[in-house]
This record gives structure tokens, C-alpha cells and sequence, in this order.
């Protein structure tokens, strides 16, 4: 059962079928084609009904073009969109933005990453006026995993070393203000890189071996894709575990703080609307994601032997018994 704050709203009004196709001229006879890169189908049924709130209509106004591949397969699809006649490209992860943007400089693309700065990494121009053929949704919060990291804290007092999951490749800046934000309050961290969830269990290996007593998860697509196991291999070792993705207490992990994921598929809609009515993507401003929340497993605590302080229970969005 999911306790909630926020008052779920159900039976979401179907919008008039017949939703405007954009004015400016079509790169796919009949209704525009949508590509859609992510293996989660739970982002894909998030983005519909976000185009559905704005008057669009699967396999009727629109068509999605759903490549749903993970890891190196979803890199390589990403890496074929310009053969494709699309007339928008949604793009979840940097591996799969930036093979896409190298594939296409005219297919409008919009992007979801939670781990790079947009600008620095070469995606867009500017945050404002992207100029180029990207715009999105980036979270480029670093300090996050600081307060991942507080969060810990208070849910096991006297915790020494954290284990922290991450990608080399792109976790950086999160890995860096976790550091800064464990030296503060003297807590050593043991670094365990991430690529494939393939690699998951030997991860898990290193983090005990390095006597982890919690487990600190950064944004990356390959942890995205590993949290069921990741949460399983916590609860079996008895270790509090915390994540950025809002997805990750549903899996069994024990918490999660961080932007509400299906919100942010909902998001990305509003970027293809625009698009499809004849917004130029390298005119549409880069956004955060619009809400954040903490989600808690009382499931999971309790089959580690963790008492959740009140206080943090009652900053909690969601508490799942």
C-alpha cells in the first residue's frame, strides 16, 4: 500500500482526438512520427498521457516510434536515428543523446539526463537558447547526492563509510559533491563504478569488501536499469540504501530523493507539443524537472532492522508499508 500526500487524480480527461499537427512541413507522410528512445515502458505510458493532456492521441494525431533497447543496444539504436524519418526524437540518458546528436543535426531532439551539465557537455549552447537541434530536461543538481547523503545519516546515526554507486563516465560533478558533503561531517566513501547491470553483484562484492555499512546510488542509466537488484543485495546484506530515482522504493530499495520520474516523461511532452506546432527545439530554454519528492519503504526498513525517525517520516511524500 502507497501512502501519498499529493491527492491522485483519476480518470485524466481524454483531450479532442483531432490535435493540431504542427504547421511548419512534415518530414513523414501522415501523422507526425515520434521516435522514442528508452527500454522502460512505464516512461513511455507517462509520455503518452502527457501528450494526451495536450490534445494528442497515439496512433492517431502522432505515432511513436518506440526503440526500447538498454545500455550499448540502446546506444546504437540512438546511433541510426538519422536513417529514420522522424519528426521528433525524445532521448533518455546522455550515452543515447549524444550518439543521437551525432547521427542528426536536423531531427529535433529532446533529451532527458540527470547527470551531465548540458552546457559544459556540449549539448546546447546555452541553458536559454539551446542553438542547436537539443533541448530538454537536465537536472544538473550535483549537491543532491549531498543531501542523499544526509538523509542516510539521519536514518543510521554514526555511519562511517558509505558505498557509492556510479558510472566514471559521467558522474563526475554528483561524485564530487558527494565527496565534499562526506568530508564535512567525517564519513569516508568507497567508490564502486558502474556500466552494465551485468556487473551489478560484483559491485555489490566491492562495496562489502570495502565494509560498507549504507549504500549511496548516483544518477547513471546503467544503475537506473540495475536498482531492483541492487535494492535485493541491500536488503539481503541488511544495509540502508538511498537513490536518486523515485522508482527505487517500489523496487525494494529503502529510499529514494529526487525528482519524480513519470512527472518528468510527462515534462518531455510539452517539448514535442511545441515542436509539432512549429516551435524550433533550438529556441525552446533547457528545464529542470518541476517536482521532487522522498519516498520511503517501511517493508524494506523493517526487514533490515531500521527504525525510520520520525522526523524523516514526516518529510516524506510517499511511505510504502
Amino acid at each position: 500500500m502507497v501512502i501519498t500526500r499529493r491527492r491522485v487524480i483519476s480518470g485524466l480527461a481524454l483531450a479532442t482526438i483531432g490535435a493540431p499537427w504542427r504547421s511548419h512541413a512534415q518530414t513523414t507522410s501522415g501523422p507526425p512520427k515520434v521516435g522514442f528512445y528508452t527500454g522502460d515502458r512505464a516512461w513511455k505510458e507517462s509520455f503518452e498521457a502527457g501528450m494526451r493532456d495536450l490534445g494528442w492521441v497515439e496512433g492517431q494525431s502522432f505515432v511513436i516510434d518506440w526503440r526500447r533497447s538498454k545500455e550499448e543496444a540502446g546506444v546504437r539504436e540512438a546511433q541510426e536515428l538519422g536513417r529514420l524519418k522522424l519528426d521528433v526524437a525524445v532521448v533518455g540518458d546522455p550515452h543515447r543523446i549524444r550518439a543521437a546528436m551525432k547521427a542528426t543535426t536536423t531531427i529535433p531532439i529532446v533529451g532527458i539526463d540527470l547527470e551531465s551539465d548540458p552546457v559544459a557537455s556540449g549539448f546546447v549552447t546555452s541553458l536559454g537558447r539551446p542553438g542547436k537541434n537539443v533541448s530538454g530536461i537536465w537536472l544538473d543538481q550535483p549537491e543532491l547526492a549531498g543531501k542523499l547523503l544526509q538523509f542516510l545519516q539521519e536514518v543510521a546515526p554514526g555511519l562511517q563509510r558509505v558505498g557509492v554507486v556510479w558510472d566514471n563516465r559521467i558522474g563526475g560533478p554528483q561524485l564530487e559533491a558527494a565527496q565534499a558533503a562526506a568530508r564535512a561531517v567525517s564519513i569516508s566513501l568507497h567508490l564502486v563504478s558502474l556500466h552494465t547491470v551485468g556487473e551489478t553483484e560484483d559491485a555489490v562484492k566491492r562495496l562489502l569488501g570495502g565494509r560498507a555499512q549504507a549504500i549511496l546510488l548516483l544518477t547513471a542509466p546503467a544503475v537506473m536499469n540495475a536498482l531492483p537488484r541492487i535494492a535485493e543485495l541491500a536488503r539481503r546484506n541488511h544495509l540502508p540504501s538511498i537513490s536518486p530515482f523515485s522508482t527505487y522504493p517500489a523496487s525494494g530499495g529503502l529510499m529514494a530523493y529526487g525528482p519524480d520520474f513519470p512527472a518528468i516523461w510527462r515534462q518531455a511532452a510539452g517539448y514535442v507539443d511545441r515542436i509539432l506546432k512549429g516551435a524550433k527545439v533550438a529556441d525552446l530554454p533547457v528545464e529542470r524537472p518541476s517536482r521532487f519528492e522522498l519516498i520511503i519503504n517501511m517493508k524494506t526498513a523493517k526487514a533490515i532492522g531500521l527504525t525510520i525517525p520520525p522526523s524523516v517520516l514526516g518529510r516524506a511524500d510517499q511511505v510504502i508499508e
